[in-house]
């Protein structure tokens, strides 16, 4: 039997898939450069990710009304949360920094991962542990979401630099700015995604401790987290001391963006530690 939030996703999805064919649509009226339908197409995709994240909210209140509890314990919810945390930061940067609306191409392409994912799950129930009461994981959770949300900015904004090498995505990039000005755009996202991070593990120590009675304990989590950290801070070191070549930088930008992933959406249930939700 499907879940009373499963048809609301379903819609949620079947808008984010618009925004994205709205996007690469887009990229031709920047080549044509009609500035009426370049922001009348830009309005339509903004449109499109605004109202996928209303269908999501949607999902999921439906679901915390029969649960009981926040969408944070199994993947399922975890994918259907962070597919409505990505979608709404992502409207609100779209909205005020005009200058990333040219990489939602590739930006929105990249939901399609968490996407085709969450079709492939079953909206299993879940029960939330003892140690998941605790007004630090809100905090803990939250940053983390704004955390991969700018690193999903800034790795589309990467991305636009290394596939415009390519002929048929050079000729509908042409009048984007160009790789300098993207390059110094993405790695202010990342510097913000960086601060972010940085909270992230902070409240999760202060969540550990209160849960646990311990502030660090090594697991997988909580050991690929920091090295994600050290990772991101290396490559900002590198990229304001050293003068990191455009195309190497994104290629890194894209890197740390696959660690993160993985990070996030990997360890939490391979790990047998307190992360993966059953303690």
């Amino acid at each position: 039997m499907m879940s009373g939030e499963v048809p609301w996703l379903y819609a949620g999805l079947a808008s984010y898939a618009l925004a994205t064919v709205l996007a690469w649509r887009g990229l031709t009226t920047l080549q044509l450069a009609v500035p009426a339908v370049q922001r009348r197409a830009e309005y339509q995709v903004l449109i499109a990710v605004l109202a996928g994240v209303a269908l999501l909210v949607t999902a999921l209140a439906l679901r915390w009304q029969r649960l009981g509890h926040g969408p944070f314990v199994n993947l399922f919810e975890l994918l259907m949360s962070q597919l409505f945390s990505l979608g709404l930061i992502y409207a609100l940067v779209y909205w005020r920094v005009p200058q990333v609306r040219p990489a939602a191409a590739v930006t929105l392409a990249l939901f399609w991962v968490l996407g085709l994912w969450i079709l492939a799950l079953e909206p299993v129930d879940s029960v939330l542990p003892p140690t998941y009461s605790n007004d630090w994981l809100w905090a803990h959770v939250g940053f983390g979401k704004v955390f991969l949300s700018f690193c999903l900015v800034g790795s589309g904004i990467a991305g636009v630099i290394l596939l415009r090498r390519a002929h048929w995505f050079a000729r509908r990039c042409a009048r984007l700015p160009d790789d300098a000005v993207l390059d110094q755009l993405a790695w202010r996202f990342m510097l913000i995604a960086f601060v972010f991070h940085s909270l992230m593990l902070v409240a999760g120590a202060v969540w550990a401790q209160d849960a646990w009675g311990r502030y660090w304990a090594w697991d997988a989590l909580e050991t690929s987290s920091f090295l994600n950290w050290l990772g991101l801070g290396a490559a900002l070191h590198a990229r304001a001391t050293y003068r990191v070549p455009v195309r190497v930088g994104a290629a890194l930008i894209c890197i740390l963006f696959v660690f993160a992933f993985f990070t996030y959406f990997g360890a939490p249930f391979y790990s047998e530690a307190a992360h993966k939700g059953v303690i």
